[in-house]
């Protein structure tokens, strides 16, 4: 049967990934960046709504072991620990890792394999595992690097989270600051290099309410702005305390975020 072509093969979706993200607003973060905010990210993150949405999204069915990669505080790994015989997390901050060894004596969880590396580094020594996940973790360099190498690592299937739109900033709080963003590639990028690799992987969505709410107080709030934004100016953060006195407390038409869920089986 002759091979069909079309024009979609013109497009090199995974090149045009590695230029977004390589002029996005957004940087990456480093692993001190990552040890100092790990206990912010531990708080409430096994109450989260998003936990639950995304472990109920999980099939169990014949598996015994877990990897989760990039991992944090390895919520992901633990809400699922006592349904498997083993869980790995993987995370390149230690910081996060020492918290999720914590969680584990914490919750009477002793199968958990805590794993000290990133993306970047040779996962040759990393076990393999029945199921793989990469939770809210995929802002990598090279996706499809990325896909391969969850592949290798994956012997019956792979569920991730992306972010649907390139921004965790909403939309107010820029036009408010009159900045102007490239965002980082979202979740249709990832989608069709998927698709370009000969994965047809499933596809659903997940609803979190937005970070702006979780702060408690104005240095907080401008803090988590600062994270993702960079530099904020003497003038821009006094917009931003008069914006989060006057509206923060004002949850009528709160916002939410969509994560995209993406699945796929590994092929024999």
């Amino acid at each position: 049967m002759p091979l069909i072509k079309t024009n979609l093969e013109k497009i090199d979706i995974s090149k045009l990934y590695k230029k977004q993200i390589k002029n996005s607003t957004f940087k990456s973060k480093s692993s001190k960046d990552w040890d100092k905010k790990a206990q912010f990210f531990n708080q409430n993150a096994f109450a989260s709504s998003y936990t639950k949405d995304f472990i109920d999204k999980i099939d169990l069915s014949d598996c015994e072991t877990l990897l989760d990669v990039g991992s944090g505080p390895a919520t992901i790994a633990l809400a699922l620990a006592n349904n498997l015989k083993t869980v790995y997390a993987l995370d390149y901050s230690q910081e996060m890792l020492n918290l999720a060894q914590n969680n584990a004596k914490k919750l009477h969880i002793n199968n958990l394999v805590t794993i000290h590396k990133s993306w970047y580094d040779s996962w040759k020594d990393v076990p393999k595992a029945d199921i793989v996940v990469a939770s809210r973790s995929m802002e990598v360099k090279d996706i499809k690097k990325a896909i391969n190498k969850l592949n290798s690592k994956a012997n019956k299937k792979v569920f991730i989270t992306t972010k649907v739109g390139g921004s965790f900033i909403d939309s107010e709080i820029l036009n408010l600051l009159k900045r102007d963003i490239i965002p980082r590639p979202d979740y249709i990028y990832l989608l069709n290099v998927l698709h370009s690799m000969g994965i047809f992987a499933k596809v659903d969505f997940i609803k979190t309410r937005h970070s702006r709410f979780s702060s408690k107080t104005q240095d907080e709030f401008i803090e988590s702005l600062r994270w993702s934004l960079g530099n904020i100016s003497k003038k821009e953060e006094k917009i931003l305390r008069k914006y989060f006195v006057n509206r923060y407390k004002d949850r009528s038409n709160e916002e939410f975020m969509t994560w995209a869920f993406i699945s796929w089986d590994i092929q024999k």
